[in-house]
Parts: structure tokens; sequence; C-alpha cells
């Protein structure tokens, strides 16, 4: 049975694809949306644990790399939504519901397992590391790395603050020039790309992985900045440095060329700084093209990583300065310009 308060032809499509997977008598109620197109429908199902279905419309989200990301992970015996039916024509794909015990709920609610989550998370990250192979992800390369990185001055600077791109390319272009030879230079992997709180879930007996459909072939340290820069929940340096540690102790027998571990956490935050003006850029768009409002909130905690680091990165301090003369401040100009009294939405 399908709980829809207006027509909503995509969704009825998908009954009708979920009777003939004879799931004809499930309640259908809305489980989550994320940064793409896609959205998810939780089944519930009268003698047997709920189902997840995915709506990917074919026009805007290409299941394939979803589904091709999926079995290598399974087969490296990460724990992903086990598929029970999938049609890649239509968009649809059913699949095992991995609860709602995210690790940023976990994290918000300050739950005492919040130190097992983290490390199991680790442990993980290493299994897909040590296990996916590179069959079929794209690299991380260097166009890759710089194109991301322009979407903070596209998105973030001109679109959202008004301010020239002008401003901060003195400051950026050769810090980024570093940061791609460092990263280029650090051992490659599987990069999940957005392994972070929202999409990891406790879900023994190891940690539920989603939202990895984007997977490429690229640096160690991606995945690492994900889990503890996460741009949804604060994180002390302390607690990064201590979880680096642990991530090295665990990745050290299985990767010939890994760097010490003060090399790697150098690594590491140059990555990081990619990383968050990505995202900073990307929170931007997701408000302007999508009318997606909540990420906007993220920001100033995204930029902060960066703001912070230079007090120990000397190579940031002109773009940390930059951010906080020409960005930082202009974040709730932004949104008074935009939101007005705060009764207006998108």
């Amino acid at each position: 049975m399908l709980n829809a308060t207006r027509r909503d032809e995509r969704l009825e499509t998908l009954g009708l694809w979920l009777r003939r997977q004879n799931y004809a008598h499930a309640e259908i109620t809305p489980a989550a949306s994320d940064a793409s197109f896609r959205r998810y429908f939780r089944l519930h199902l009268r003698d047997t644990p709920p189902l997840i279905a995915m709506d990917a419309p074919p026009d805007r989200e290409n299941i394939l790399p979803w589904l091709h990301v999926s079995h290598l992970l399974s087969q490296a015996g990460v724990h992903v939504p086990k598929i029970e039916a999938a049609d890649p024509q239509q968009g649809f794909v059913l699949m095992e519901d991995l609860g709602d015990d995210s690790y940023a709920r976990v994290h918000d609610r300050h739950d005492p397992m919040w130190e097992q989550a983290i490390e199991a998370a680790l442990e993980t990250l290493v299994l897909m590391q040590k296990h996916v192979p590179n069959d079929g992800l794209p690299p991380y390369d260097e166009k890759r790395l710089r194109e991301e990185m322009e979407l903070f001055p596209h998105w973030l600077l001109e679109r959202h603050l008004e301010v020239p791109a002008s401003e901060i390319r003195a400051a950026l272009t050769p810090l980024a020039d570093r940061l791609v030879a460092e990263t280029l230079r650090t051992p490659q992997r599987f990069t999940h790309r957005d392994y972070h709180s929202r999409n990891l879930f406790v879900a023994p007996p190891s940690p539920g992985v989603i939202d990895f459909q984007d997977a490429v072939w690229g640096p160690i340290t991606y995945d690492l900045v994900s889990l503890l820069k996460d741009c949804y929940i604060d994180w002390s340096r302390g607690e990064q440095r201590r979880w680096l540690v642990k991530y090295h102790d665990l990745m050290t027998p299985h990767c010939r060329d890994l760097p010490d571990a003060e090399a790697l956490l150098f690594q590491f935050d140059l990555i990081g700084v990619q990383r968050h003006l990505k995202a900073a850029g990307i929170f931007a768009r997701l408000f302007w093209r999508d009318g997606k409002r909540n990420y906007l909130d993220s920001i100033p905690r995204t930029l902060g990583y960066i703001v912070r680091l230079a007090q120990e990165r000397p190579l940031v301090a002109p773009l940390a300065d930059a951010l906080q003369t020409f960005v930082v401040p202009r974040l709730e100009e932004a949104r008074a310009r935009v939101f007005g009294d705060e009764t207006w939405t998108r």
C-alpha cells in the first residue's frame, strides 16, 4: 500500500514493480533522501524484517555503478545492503534495510558505542583497501582533483557569496599544486569517497556501508578524511591523530609503501583541504541547483577544518587567511540575503 498525499508517478511505478516482486501488500513509507536524485522507501512487512526500495530515476541516475561497486564490496566481505531485486532500466533496487542507527545518530545521542563503532569503521576501511580490486574504477587523477576544487570558487564564492574567485586564487593555486603532487604519490587503493557518519550504520557483525556508487581508485587518505574530518560532526585534532595512528597500525601489514604516521598525517591534511573545498562547493550547489537547503548549515564546520589546520601547517595559512577574510564573514550575510525572515523555503 502506497502512502502518498499527491500524485507521484515514480512512486506509482515503483509500487507496480514491487507488486511484480510479490510485495503487493507491503506498506511503503519514506525512508530517506540524499544529496543525489535518489529516494529511499521502507517496505513494512508482516512476518519478516523490513526492506528498502531505492528509486533512482534513469534520466538522472545510473544505478549500474552502484550495482557494480556493491558486488565488489560484498565479495570483499564488506557489509553492504544485500540486494533482493534490481531493475537498472527502471532505476529500482530492493535491498536489505540497515536500520536507523547511522553513525551520525550514534554520535549525536552520545552513545557509549561510539568508540567501538569508529574502530570498526577503520577495520572495514582497511578491509576495503586490502581486498577490493581495481575493477573498472576510475582513477582519482589530477584532472578530477582539480575539477572538484573548482566547485568551491564557482558555487560557493561566486554563486552563493557573490565574491570574485580572484580573491582566493593567489592563495589556492600554489597549495593546490602541492596538494595534487602529494596526493598522486600517496598509496592508491579503493576509495569510497563518502565514507562518513551518514553513510555508515551500526549493523552487526560489521558496519553497514551505503552510498558507494562514486567509488574511485584513489589515495588511502581520502576516506580517512571523510571519516575523521566529517563535515557533519566535529572532530578535534587530538581525536584525528589518535585514530589515524590506529589506522596506521591496522594498515601497516597490508601496505608495503605506507608512509610513516607523520608523513601519512601530512598527506591526510592536504587531501582534507581538497575534500573540504569540494564539499563546501557541493553544499552550495545542492542549494542553488537542487533546492536542498540543509546542507548550507555544514559549510562553516567544513571550512573550519581548513582554517584550524593553518595553526599546524604553514602551507595552508594563506588559504586559511583568505577564507577568514573573504568567506567566513559572508556566510551569515548570504543566509540573510537568501532566506530573509527565515520563513522562506526553496
